[in-house]
C-alpha cells in the first residue's frame, strides 16, 4: 500500500507531462492549419493578380493550380456533408463513395484546364512571328515571390512539425509542392521577358503536363477503390490474426477477404466452428468478431460467415460458375 502511494505522485505527473505533450500538438497543428488558411488566401489572390497583369502563361499555369485548390476544397466539404445526410432508404451503404466519385470529377476537371493551358501555349509558340521579348512586369513577379517567400516560411515551420502529425505532414508536402511550382513559374515568365520569348510558354507546357499527369495518376488510383481492388497484404494478415485468436470457440479461419468500396474496405471473414455450437453462441462470437474487425482503422463494413467445415464448394454462385 505504501509503495502504491508512493508510486500514485509519478504516474500523475507521467499523466500531466502526456496531457500538456497532446495539447501542444493540438496548438500546433492548430496554429498551422490558421496560418496556412490565411497563407493560401494571400498566394492564391497574388498569383491572380501576377497572372492578369502579366499576361504570363507560365504564372497562368500557377495561378491556375492556386484557384483550383479553393475549389477542391469546396467540393470536398460539399461531398462530404452531402454524404451525411443521404436517405439511407436510397442508399444503403451510405455516401462513402461520394469522395471518390469527386476525387474523379474534379481531377478530370483539372487535367481539361491544363489541357487548354497546353493548346494557348502551343499556339502560341506556333504563332509567333518575330523573336521580340514579352515585357517585363515587376509587379506581377514580386507578387508571386511575395506569396512564394510567405510558403517558404510555412515550409520551414511545417517540417520541424511533421512528424508530429499526420496532417501536418500533408501540409508540409503540400507546401514542398507549390514552391515548386511557383518558382519554377516564376523562373520561366522571367526568362520569357529576359532570355528568349518562348521560355514563358515553354514554361507552361511543363507546369501542364506536370499535372496533367499528376492527376491521371489519382483518377487511376481512385478508379482502382470503385472497381474494389484487395487490401494489402500486410492488412490481411492483420484480419487472420484477429480472426484466429479471437475465440477458443473458433476452429479455423476459411477465408479472408478485403477489398476496396470506395476510400475504406469492405471484409469479409468466414470462419469454422464446431457443428454442434449452439445457434446463439455462434451467432454471439461472429457478431462480436464483427464488430471488433469494424472499428479498425480504414474499415467501412465487415461480414462474418460461420460454418462448420472447410470441404463444401464456393457458396457464392458466381464463383461457382467462374470456378
Amino acid at each position: 500500500m505504501l509503495a502504491q502511494r508512493k508510486m500514485l505522485p509519478a504516474f500523475r505527473s507521467r499523466l500531466l507531462c502526456g496531457l500538456v505533450w497532446s495539447l501542444m500538438h493540438v496548438f500546433a497543428f492548430y496554429n498551422v492549419t490558421r496560418a496556412f488558411s490565411r497563407v493560401s488566401r494571400i498566394s492564391q489572390a497574388s498569383t491572380v493578380y501576377a497572372a492578369i497583369s502579366s499576361l504570363s502563361l507560365s504564372i497562368l499555369a500557377t495561378a491556375i493550380d492556386a484557384v483550383f485548390d479553393i475549389g477542391s476544397n469546396i467540393l470536398l466539404f460539399w461531398l462530404h456533408k452531402k454524404a451525411d445526410g443521404l436517405d439511407e432508404n436510397k442508399w444503403p451503404v451510405g455516401g462513402a463513395r461520394l469522395e471518390t466519385i469527386g476525387n474523379i470529377v474534379y481531377g478530370s476537371l483539372m487535367g481539361s484546364v491544363n489541357l487548354v493551358v497546353i493548346v494557348e501555349s502551343v499556339q502560341s509558340l506556333i504563332t509567333k512571328k518575330n523573336d521580340n521579348l514579352k515585357t517585363f512586369f515587376l509587379p506581377s513577379i514580386l507578387a508571386v515571390a511575395a506569396a512564394l517567400a510567405a510558403k517558404l516560411v510555412l515550409f520551414v515551420y511545417c517540417f520541424s512539425l511533421r512528424k508530429r502529425s499526420s496532417q501536418v505532414h500533408v501540409l508540409w508536402e503540400d507546401h514542398r509542392n507549390d514552391l515548386f511550382v511557383n518558382g519554377f513559374g516564376i523562373l520561366m515568365s522571367c526568362g520569357g521577358s529576359k532570355l528568349r520569348w518562348y521560355l514563358d510558354p515553354m514554361g507552361a507546357i511543363i507546369i501542364a503536363l506536370g499535372v496533367i499527369v499528376s492527376w491521371i495518376l489519382t483518377i487511376h488510383g481512385q478508379f482502382e477503390l470503385l472497381a474494389g481492388k484487395s487490401a494489402p497484404f500486410e492488412f490481411l494478415q492483420l484480419l487472420v490474426y484477429k480472426s484466429s485468436t479471437f475465440s477458443p470457440e473458433i476452429q479455423k479461419v476459411d477465408t479472408v477477404r478485403a477489398y476496396h468500396s470506395g476510400p475504406d474496405y469492405f471484409v469479409e471473414i468466414d470462419i469454422v466452428m464446431d457443428a454442434s455450437t449452439p445457434l446463439s453462441k455462434a451467432h454471439d462470437i461472429s457478431q462480436a468478431l464483427q464488430d471488433k474487425i469494424e472499428v479498425l482503422p480504414n474499415v467501412e463494413r465487415a461480414f462474418v460467415h460461420v460454418d462448420y467445415e472447410t470441404s463444401h464448394t464456393p457458396e457464392h454462385r458466381k464463383t461457382r460458375l467462374s470456378g
